[in-house]
């Protein structure tokens, strides 16, 4: 066989290395929350059986192309899908189970916002074949809520998360941290409280703060005050790992703690470099069609994307991935993890190894760990991944 064949015969593969998933984005919200940066649409009036029927030609589209993959993972997110009712989630899922076979422990997470959690919706989804929840809780302070534009206050968060816990085995919920004017001594304060709550899942984030946003204006501004000194927020950061660590729910990415086997198998695809397909407005995915990895992204603005689907094809955009451009995005997302990568999956990407007199400088330095099967960051290394990531992306 050719070498050139051969390689593309290996990257016709490589997807297999992190598995597939099917993300579906529901852009509606009830409010726009100050930091978001998704596109999220607050709108009086959905249809939603016309909704669900575009979703459903999108799904049967795509599995036109991609028939027989054992399907890993759905993801509802959003916007705020537990605005969806159940029948559409339902219809949803009966669909996805028609196309494609189902891993035996196939994860299907919906997102929540406190705000809009009502018990019979969340027994619909858990009917529907929903069986893991990801709440967007945020903070467990009702002055921060009201700063992060949240519209739940803590009780109601505390009460959703009761009802969650009692429909579903796994529930996740996400906290920013880093917020206006809070102390090293609230966070740890807040994440023990978070931890006593706590299922098998955590999503803790630092708040940044994203142009295009209302923080982001009003940070350009001079307006956003109190936010943390880098140096208090890398305490935050190092807090986080040792009380979650202490607590048996161990990092396994930057920003995700987990009970051992609780890793949130949808997200894993994406760092470990797998394919999905994105449906919905503004959802991007990356699947390999015919030997060739390609990047999609659907019409952003829900309207445009309701017609386009049902024209059908809602896709604005299809393009093939240059081997050089997916191996960067595989370092990219690899190294976020704690497991790391393995360096023979990039050069069979790549077409070229890793950067040896590089990564000697990251392993002298204590910055990365590696050998010939694995290269992960260090417990340093994670803290400025920026910094190691880009003395590793070839130009």
């Amino acid at each position: 066989m050719h070498s050139a064949n051969s390689s593309r015969a290996v990257l016709a593969e490589d997807w297999q290395e992190g598995g597939f998933g099917l993300y579906l984005h529901w852009p509606f919200c009830q409010a726009k929350c100050p930091y978001c940066d998704f596109n999220s649409h607050v709108a009086r009036e959905i249809d939603q059986s016309r909704w669900l029927s575009a979703y459903i030609a999108e799904i049967d589209r795509y599995a036109a192309k991609v028939p027989n993959r054992v399907l890993t993972s759905v993801f509802f997110g959003g916007g705020t899908p537990s605005l969806m009712q159940p029948y559409v989630v339902a219809g949803i899922l009966e669909r996805i189970r028609h196309h494609w076979p189902a891993a035996n422990d196939l994860e299907v997470t919906l997102e929540a916002n406190p705000g809009s959690v009502e018990a019979g919706r969340f027994a619909g989804y858990a009917q529907a074949g929903v069986n893991r929840i990801s709440m967007g809780i945020q903070a467990l302070n009702d002055r921060d809520l009201a700063r992060l534009g949240r519209i739940h206050t803590v009780d109601e968060a505390r009460r959703a998360f009761d009802i969650a816990r009692n429909q579903f085995e796994r529930v996740s919920f996400d906290l920013i941290y880093a917020r206006q004017d809070q102390t090293l001594e609230d966070w740890q304060d807040e994440l023990n409280q978070a931890l006593s709550m706590a299922v098998d899942h955590l999503s803790l984030y630092q708040l940044t703060i994203e142009q295009g946003t209302a923080f982001g204006d009003r940070y350009n501004a001079g307006k956003l005050r109190g936010l943390p000194q880098d140096d208090q927020a890398a305490d935050m950061y190092q807090a986080t790992q040792d009380i979650c660590g202490a607590a048996g729910f161990l990092a396994y990415e930057v920003s995700n703690h987990a009970r051992p086997g609780a890793e949130s198998r949808h997200n894993r695809i994406y760092w470990r470099y797998g394919d999905y397909i994105g449906i919905g407005p503004g959802a991007h995915g990356r699947l390999t069609l015919n030997g060739q990895r390609h990047a999609t992204e659907q019409w952003r603005a829900p309207g445009k994307w309701l017609q386009q689907a049902e024209a059908g094809n809602a896709d604005e955009l299809r393009s093939p991935i240059a081997p050089s451009d997916q191996a960067d995005e595989f370092l990219m997302m690899g190294l976020r993890l704690v497991e790391g990568i393995d360096p023979r999956r990039y050069a069979r990407i790549a077409g070229r190894p890793l950067p040896q007199d590089k990564l000697r400088y990251l392993q002298d330095i204590g910055m990365i760990e590696h050998d010939a099967a694995f290269l992960r960051p260090t417990a340093e290394g994670r803290l400025v991944l920026n910094a190691v990531l880009e003395q590793l992306l070839v130009d």
